[in-house]
């Protein structure tokens, strides 16, 4: 085979999993790396992707689909790596990721200090500033020439601000990767709009397929839901913490207690309180309120809402309770030593309080903890911390930034490739889908890629 007619694919994960998602394709004339994740759960060398498979300079071009951190946290290391790559992704991805990568480093200086990971941090500050001068902002459906032959294009993959699957054309070849999904409209964020014809390859993510959603599930239902419920604890003479990530949830969130307000279903001067990294991040999903797909355009979170920032940056001084407000407070999993985890210690001992989920939380992780137990156990929720009683109400909502996994499996259907890689999945969830395509779609040739293993598409 000459070497023009190559064309593979690689995970460069060290698990099949969901974690630091990497992924090597190589169409011939062109050396793609799509995503650049850090592992949520390993720390120092251990949570980034297989790059020691890369040749050093060896890489053409890199895309970044979003600003999470399991896609773009180890970025700096791929591109000192791969000095003469290019870097495309969207310009709100772009700012979203300086945002997250500097935080990021704050994070990894101060787990040095108390953990001593000497090798902590794996970038800096000042290495951020350099190498983003290699970032390429590109718009949804602008063509990308990245060789004679070789092409890309990005699509609204409707998850977070910014978020893009990306197609690569070689020849006759047209081959699609997804990154995260999202078909429904959210609340702020609008649905996908991908391809749907003449996609040979797809790599596609199944973070749901272990988890089918309940069949009366409506979003509007549900957002009334998490209405009646702020609204009883309020009524009630207490509060309602909200834990949310800083990026994409805590914004989402912000927009449905807009609509409570404007539609009178909530007091419109019930005050609401975000607290940490969120703050920072609305700003930014502000400053794209013109230039990104979105519903309600042109809406503002800071200048169309009364929204209080719970404490100042670099501020110790607890934040103050105060009944009959709402706190959306990150992080999502309320991690020690985030602002969500040290206000909640002293707010789940109050009977009139309410602790609301609207996103995942691992098992694992304080947020899972508490999901895990009734009212009454007695929760520790840092080691610096004491043991407090969990009195409080506590509710889950379903407003994953992921679609179900019925959308998908329609979507993967009515593209019908000729291959398909099931990737960004726990086990069970990639098997649910191989299983359906074997029974729906018997032509399609369709794997969970083995790190390290190098597949061949034009076979």
């Amino acid at each position: 085979m000459d070497a023009e007619e190559v064309m593979i694919f690689q995970s460069l994960l060290r698990d099949t999993e969901i974690g630091s998602n990497s992924y090597m394709l190589d169409t011939g004339d062109c050396k793609i790396i799509f995503d650049a994740g850090m592992h949520p759960k390993q720390e120092a060398w251990e949570a980034i992707p297989q790059y020691n498979e890369l040749p050093h300079n060896s890489v053409d071009a890199i895309f970044l689909t979003h600003s999470h951190l399991d896609h773009a946290g180890t970025l700096p290391v791929l591109m000192r790596d791969q000095p003469e790559a290019p870097v495309y992704m969207t310009a709100a991805t772009a700012g979203l990721t300086d945002a997250l990568l500097h935080n990021s480093v704050n994070v990894m200086q101060s787990k040095r200090t108390e953990l001593g990971i000497t090798e902590y941090p794996l970038y800096g500050h000042r290495e951020l500033d350099r190498l983003e001068m290699r970032w390429r902002k590109r718009d949804y459906g602008e063509r990308i020439d990245l060789t004679m032959d070789t092409s890309a294009k990005l699509f609204d993959a409707g998850h977070i601000l910014g978020s893009a699957g990306v197609m690569v054309e070689k020849d006759d070849q047209r081959i699609f990767y997804t990154g995260d999904i999202n078909f429904e409209d959210q609340t702020l964020i609008t649905g996908a709009n991908f391809p749907e014809e003449g996609i040979d390859t797809l790599i596609i993510e199944t973070t749901r397929g272990a988890a089918p959603r309940d069949p009366d599930y409506e979003r509007e239902k549900e957002e009334q839901r998490l209405c009646d419920a702020i609204l009883e604890t309020i009524n009630n003479g207490g509060s309602a913490l909200i834990p949310v990530f800083a990026m994409g949830k805590t914004q989402e969130v912000l927009t449905m207690l807009h609509k409570f307000k404007q539609s009178g279903r909530i007091p419109e001067k019930t005050p609401v309180f975000i607290g940490g990294l969120s703050t920072k991040m609305t700003i930014l999903f502000d400053e794209f309120a013109d230039t990104t797909p979105r519903q309600m355009p042109g809406f503002e979170i800071f200048r169309d809402m009364d929204v209080r920032a719970a404490s100042k940056k670099g501020s110790r001084k607890p934040i103050a309770y105060q009944p009959g407000a709402i706190y959306a407070l990150s992080s999502g999993m309320m991690t020690e030593k985030t602002t969500s985890n040290g206000f909640a210690h002293g707010f789940i001992s109050n009977a009139k309080n309410s602790l609301l989920f609207v996103g995942y939380a691992a098992p694992d992780s304080p947020a899972g903890a508490i999901r895990a137990s009734k009212q009454g156990d007695v929760i520790k929720l840092s080691e610096d911390l004491t043991p407090v009683p969990f009195n409080c109400a506590m509710d889950i909502f379903d407003f994953s930034g992921h679609s179900e996994r019925d959308a998908i499996l329609a979507y993967m259907l009515k593209v019908a490739p000729r291959k398909m890689f099931l990737v960004h999945g726990d086990i069970a969830a990639s098997e649910w889908f191989r299983d359906q395509l074997a029974e729906q779609l018997p032509d399609c040739d369709v794997t969970i890629p083995q790190p390290r293993k190098i597949y061949d598409l034009k076979k």
